[in-house]
């Protein structure tokens, strides 16, 4: 990246959900000009969501929309810029940050990573029309609200099998269904799994469309002796896409999964980089997100101070040696 700087912030925060907006409250709120960059929706995964019972401040719940319409408001209160324009290019020149969109090129001091993760989708009929209505990817956030009724969990992986043992503790059944190549065998928990009474596997199906009128109440499947499974309840658990590849080449390291690898302040391999949030893989909630990027913000106001300080006390020339 070589283009000039358009525009020059303390620090760029890449992501606008629960924890790129809570990060960049405590930023701004502290008077670093901040600014947030979300490509595709302000609010993350979380916009949309139908409901969300598990943040607290909220006994009745609030809509996942609702939720992220306050987030948005307060973090924008106290300044914070926001643009939607997606991040093509990242660099790291020491305390020099610059960050490349489709709309521009921004410099700043400090970056906070907060891109998230991509739930890969199954692409079948009904799935989008009934996403938020019956159609869930996260077992922790939705489960509750299938107390007694029969949901099927799609996916073969780890996480799957994690999910569907989850679901176990409020549905009255839970159709396990992990496709034509069936489950993974090195997943510790499969004995588990397979011998639970309230679980059924449904082995050699694929999931072909999903079905309802307000909300799901079944789903069709490509299968030699059953067609369709009556279940209020769908939880995709298929594998997460990474939105890491630019950091990974601007240097900044993660696991074999494409998780960012960030310490107890939210520190990546990088001087002046944060990370929080769902591309950490914490623990994909709303309010570990929120907490993550709050801790994030902290970390930056300091980082930032200390540039500032070094600046005007540099080292003395009897303390510089050469090279």
């Amino acid at each position: 990246m070589v283009e000039m700087a358009e525009e020059s912030y303390d620090v760029i925060i890449l992501g606008g959900g629960p924890a790129g907006l809570t990060a960049g409250l405590y930023t701004a709120r502290h008077g670093l000009k901040t600014l947030i960059l979300e490509g595709r929706q302000v609010g993350g995964r979380s916009w949309g969501s139908h409901r969300v019972e598990n943040y607290p401040g909220f006994p009745d719940g609030i809509s996942g929309t609702e939720l992220m319409e306050r987030f948005i408001a307060q973090t924008t209160r106290f300044g914070a810029e926001i643009r939607e324009e997606t991040v093509v290019g990242l660099s790291v020149f020491g305390d020099q940050k610059l960050v490349q969109t489709r709309g521009g090129v921004y410099q700043a001091k400090a970056l906070v990573i907060a891109t998230g993760i991509q739930k890969k989708q199954l692409s079948i009929p009904g799935e989008m029309e009934f996403k938020g209505r019956g159609v869930s990817y996260c077992a922790i956030c939705d489960g509750p609200f299938f107390k007694d009724k029969a949901v099927a969990v799609v996916g073969s992986g780890r996480e799957a099998v994690e999910d569907a043992l989850k679901l176990v503790d409020v549905a009255s059944i839970v159709y396990a269904i992990p496709g034509a190549k069936g489950y993974s065998e090195d997943v510790e928990e499969l004995h588990e799994l397979m011998n639970h009474p309230k679980i059924r596997i449904i082995e050699g199906a694929v999931l072909t469309s999903i079905g309802g009128d307000m909300v799901v109440t079944h789903v069709d499947l490509d299968h030699e002796s059953i067609d369709r499974l009556d279940v209020d309840g769908v939880f995709v658990v298929s594998e997460n896409v990474a939105t890491t590849d630019l950091m990974r080449e601007a240097g900044v390291e993660t696991d074999e999964g494409g998780c960012i690898l960030a310490d107890r302040h939210q520190k990546t391999s990088l001087d002046g980089v944060f990370a929080a949030g769902d591309c950490v893989c914490g623990g994909m909630q709303v309010v570990i997100a929120a907490g993550e990027g709050g801790m994030a913000g902290l970390s930056v106001l300091r980082y930032v101070r200390s540039l500032k300080t070094h600046a005007k006390n540099p080292p003395s020339p009897d303390k510089l040696t050469e090279p």
